[in-house]
């Protein structure tokens, strides 16, 4: 199935990560949708995408981060585009300053309840819908396989997030292709970083790239580095 035809579904889009994918899958021909929480944020983020901006943008406010908020994103998406090809999730944040045993229930329901909660709510409403032509991507961070002191919420969420493309993977089998990114430090428009970072335009390449390779089973992508990243691109073309 070409890019060009491809619906695809960015939860955490218009996040400075999420930006990559949403520039590549545009560039690709494919159309995007990418939920906001509020209509002045879509507004801001189609001036920031500039000419990359197509019409093939979907930008509207919708709360996906529970159960129900979910199923009707999936479900308006599926009746406004005739279904989902794939799905890149970079849904989280960072949150740090505290030892474990010094949280709140509000540390807790934010840093780890919340963001868990958002990725199941997705894949619940989405993994019903998905065509089967493209891939669902689950975008994490290393703090889900290396503890952070101080931000321990952050690299339990992540660990349990990783867990869920694993199940969803083993679940899915053949049927339809789940992968996870896991990423080091991001290059993005707010953190410029360092030029061996991996980038978000990098992040968003190799999500085009995969969903355009059927033959490629489920997998953990390690994109670290900008080398690692270029690495697989070569490799998947």
């Amino acid at each position: 199935m070409e890019t060009a035809t491809r619906r695809v579904l960015i939860p955490g889009g218009s996040g400075a990560v999420g930006e990559g994918a949403v520039r590549a899958y545009l560039a690709a021909g494919a159309d995007v949708v990418v939920p906001t929480r509020t209509e002045k944020r879509a507004d801001e983020f189609r001036r920031l995408l500039g000419d990359a901006a197509t019409d093939r943008l979907h930008l509207f406010a919708h709360d996906y981060s529970t159960f129900d908020g979910a199923e009707s994103l999936a479900a308006t998406m599926q009746d406004r585009l005739g279904g989902i090809d794939d799905v890149v999730a970079p849904i989280g944040g960072w949150w740090a300053g505290k030892q474990l045993w010094e949280i709140g229930e509000t540390d807790w329901n934010t840093a780890f309840a919340g963001l868990a909660t958002a990725h199941m709510a997705i894949a619940r409403a989405v993994m019903p819908r998905l065509s089967g032509h493209g891939s669902y991507a689950i975008v994490v961070g290393e703090s889900a396989v290396y503890p952070v002191p101080g931000s321990g919420l952050v690299s339990m969420e992540q660990a349990a997030v990783l867990m869920m493309q694993r199940v969803l993977a083993a679940e899915a089998g053949d049927s339809r292709r789940v992968h996870a990114f896991v990423l080091g430090p991001v290059r993005t428009r707010l953190m410029p970083g360092e030029p061996t970072w991996v980038s978000a335009d990098q992040i968003g390449a190799v999500a085009v790239a995969l969903s355009n390779t059927p033959g490629e089973a489920s997998r953990e992508v390690l994109l670290r580095t900008s080398v690692e990243a270029e690495h697989i691109l070569a490799a998947l073309a």
